[in-house]
């Protein structure tokens, strides 16, 4: 515990040791001893607020970086500082935590705050349904109502994806009830997260209810209505509604072409959905990595051999690197009938690129091919031990042993 300054200091000489000492970021020091000041002055609560100030900028700062490290040190000062149960700040500190997937720390500093306001309750929830805990997001949710705290656009609209990852109607329905109620129906955000909530719950009337009802609609809402129809299963009028945005001028982007060449795609119109990626491409949009995937299935289906490596070609020109090994081994093995060269080219690849679970099906595919080879075995088990997976390389040595297949020189894909 720092020592006490005398009572009597001249608030000058306070100020200046305050100020001391929230330049060096001893923080616990310069609280200690304003709260040594009987009567602080406009000056020296400046100086308090300043630094007070800086911790929420911390805070921001390494929240959009996601440096956990950096984090839990803002995190410290701030407990140290005294200011950790403070609304402003404890807001502040779970949008950090939670931008750093830290959801048991976000959890921790919204128990310790005194006061919780709409964006606290909201960034708490919120949490739970973006990192995959969407029960969990729904039960702050309610519990905020109980609170008497009110929830504003943002919850409902961040709520909502908890609604259609459960598939809970009714809750999507009390919630729509409570928009409609309190006028947030115009909001874009919200109604983009009904009508979103109303297909993933198949209820597509609903959905088209909630659109048609909007005064204004930007391209993200009818990309919604858009999607919505097409994971329903009604194609046809997943296509006149693309075509009815292309009339009436909506402003297209690279989502909307994604939704009807992958619903295409999924409802079998296989060289439909070929023939939008050459509309949009003429058109001047470039295909993403969700667009490939998407229609990669669709070489499968027509046996396009040719345009599989046309798509391949692509995919290396614009660097779609961090999903390489995945993409090309859809293109290579899509495109041509499965063999066990096929499978232990793509098992090699796997250990170059170190993707685990790739591995895992390629063995599995060459161990169904190939039971008795020896190689196959043997390259697994090196994939595994070079990530450090020892269980999992000693598992594979032993289902060798129990198969009764001994290493050979010469027989490995390496």
């Amino acid at each position: 515990m720092p020592p006490k300054l005398p009572i009597s200091l001249p608030a000058p000489l306070s100020l200046k040791f305050i100020k001391e000492a929230c330049k060096s970021c001893d923080l616990q020091r310069a609280r200690h001893m304003f709260d040594q000041i009987p009567q602080p002055d406009l000056r020296t609560w400046t100086v308090l607020i300043s630094a007070y100030t800086q911790l929420l900028s911390a805070a921001k700062a390494w929240a959009t970086l996601g440096d956990i490290v950096k984090a839990k040190e803002v995190h410290d000062d701030a407990i140290r500082f005294g200011f950790h149960s403070d609304t402003l700040l404890g807001n502040a500190l779970i949008d950090m935590y939670a931008k750093c997937k830290c959801v048991e720390d976000v959890r921790r500093v919204f128990d310790g705050m005194r006061v919780k306001d709409v964006i606290s309750w909201t960034s708490l929830s919120s949490c739970y349904v973006t990192y995959g805990l969407p029960r969990q997001g729904l039960e702050e949710f309610r519990e905020m109502m109980l609170n008497g705290v009110r929830p504003n656009v943002v919850t409902v609209s961040s709520i909502l994806p908890a609604c259609s990852e459960l598939k809970t109607l009714n809750s999507g329905r009390e919630i729509h009830g409570f928009v409609v109620k309190n006028e947030m129906g115009e909001n874009l955000f919200v109604c983009s997260a009904l009508v979103s909530m109303y297909a993933s719950c198949l209820s597509i009337r609903h959905a088209q209810l909630v659109f048609d009802n909007m005064s204004r609609r930007d391209v993200v809402l009818w990309n919604v209505i858009l999607t919505a129809y097409f994971s329903n299963k009604e194609c046809e009028k997943g296509l006149e509604l693309f075509y009815q945005m292309r009339n009436e001028d909506v402003k297209l982007n690279d989502a909307s072409w994604n939704a009807v060449i992958c619903g295409c795609v999924q409802n079998g119109k296989t060289e439909l959905a070929l023939e939008m990626l050459g509309q949009m491409q003429d058109l001047g949009f470039k295909p993403n990595q969700i667009t490939i995937t998407s229609v990669l299935p669709a070489c499968t289906s027509l046996e396009s051999l040719r345009t599989g490596k046309e798509i391949h070609g692509y995919i290396y020109r614009h660097l779609f690197i961090k999903d390489l090994t995945t993409t090309t081994a859809l293109v290579f093995i899509m495109s041509i009938e499965p063999t066990a060269a096929a499978w232990g080219a793509l098992l090699s690849a796997c250990r170059v690129h170190r993707n685990m679970e790739l591995a895992k099906i390629a063995a599995k595919k060459l161990f169904e091919i190939e039971p008795h080879n020896p190689g196959n075995y043997v390259l697994l088990s090196n994939i595994f031990s070079t990530a450090n997976l020892w269980e999992e390389a000693s598992e594979i040595r032993k289902l060798m042993s129990d198969r009764g297949i001994i290493k050979e020189p010469g027989c490995s894909w390496v």
